[in-house]
Parts: C-alpha cells; structure tokens; sequence
C-alpha cells in the first residue's frame, strides 16, 4: 500500500501532520508493507525572494503583527502536543522548488524521510532557512549527504519535471491545500487530522486493498 503526501517544508501543519500519521503507523499490523511517499506541493510557486514569515502572513490574512502571533502561538501549541518545539519567530518564507527537488531525488538514495524530517525540524525547530542552495546543501550534509551531489542536482534541472507533475497531480485530485494524503489512490486526507482519523482511514484502505 502507497500513502501519498503532498507537502510542502514551511507548512507548518505538513510535520505535525507526518508526525500523526506516523503515530498511526506505529501502531499497525501491517507496517512493514506500507510505502510513504513525498509529493512536492509548493505554496509559494510564484515567490522570488524571501521574506519574514510574520509578515507575509499579516498582508495574506490582512491582520495585525499581534494577531500573526496569537495565530502561531497556537499553532505552536498544537505542535508541542506531537512532541515538537517549533519557534517561529523568525522564520523565513520563499519559493520551495529547489527543496522540493533535492527531496525528490533523496528518494533515489534512500534518504527522502530522513532529509525531510531534517528540513521540518530545521526550519520550524531551529529558524533555519530552506531557499538557498547553501541552505540546502547545509541541511543535506547534516543527514550525511555529499555535498557534491547535493549541488550538482541543484545546478542542473533535474526533478524540476517531478515537481512539475506532483503539483498538476495536487490539482487534478482537488487539493487546494497541504497536508494532503492519499492512501492507494482511493482514500483522501486532507489537513493534518486528529490521530483517530488517520487510523480508521489506513484501516479502511487496507481491508480493501487488492
């Protein structure tokens, strides 16, 4: 059985979401016989620089700066209740691309959750950026990814069509937003659901898998 999740690494609701489905894998049979795989969802496509993450969200949302903060205060909350710290003071928000292909091709050497975890606790744990190629490769290589590799994906185009095909697919099966999961093509979730939503789900799929 394939799980899907389209997400995107400053979507702060993505890791919470990861960390509940995990939860809900731990505690069934059948495991083992379950691939996850990381579809790019980007939500910022259009951005070309950075910026603080505050601030794009008081003009998204026309708030005020204390209004972003009750905001992620609680999002933060909701965080610590999965065993995350998140602060995000000081985060940063800007175009994902490059991330999502470096994560892609992670796959190709058995790294993808491994970077993808790395990259959630990075930047929601510690402020770290994920825009630059330096940012990246910085994350990468703290995972035990070589460097030259990391650059030589970053400098060429590839995966570019990969990210591509997963945000056209995001549209076609009607998401308009992330997390967004997809259990064997049949059973959708989308947002980071109560724990309890994640199990009966997966329980539902696999009674009907072929």
């Amino acid at each position: 059985m394939i799980i899907d999740v389209w997400s995107d690494v400053v979507c702060p609701w993505c890791f919470i979401g990861k960390k509940r489905l995990e939860k809900a894998l731990s505690g069934f049979e059948y495991k083992d016989q379950i691939t996850i795989r990381h579809r790019a969802f980007e939500l910022q496509p259009d951005a070309a620089g950075t910026m603080p993450t505050k601030e794009l969200l008081a003009s998204k949302y026309r708030v005020s700066q204390d209004e972003v903060k009750a905001m992620q205060a609680n999002v933060c909350a909701v965080a610590d209740g999965e065993g995350l710290c998140y602060n995000l003071d000081e985060t940063l928000s800007g175009n994902t691309f490059d991330a999502h292909r470096i994560l892609l091709w992670s796959e190709t050497v058995g790294k993808q959750d491994e970077l993808l975890t790395a990259m959630y606790s990075g930047y929601f744990e510690n402020s770290q950026p994920v825009f630059s190629h330096q940012d990246l490769c910085a994350i990468a290589q703290s995972i035990g990814l070589d460097a030259v590799d990391v650059i030589n994906i970053l400098e060429s185009d590839q995966f570019a069509s990969e990210v591509i095909a997963d945000r056209e697919l995001a549209a076609q099966l009607g998401a308009t937003g992330v997390p967004f999961f997809v259990v064997d093509m049949k059973y959708g979730i989308s947002g980071a659901q109560p724990l309890e939503h994640f199990v009966e789900t997966i329980n539902a799929a696999w009674s009907e898998k072929d």
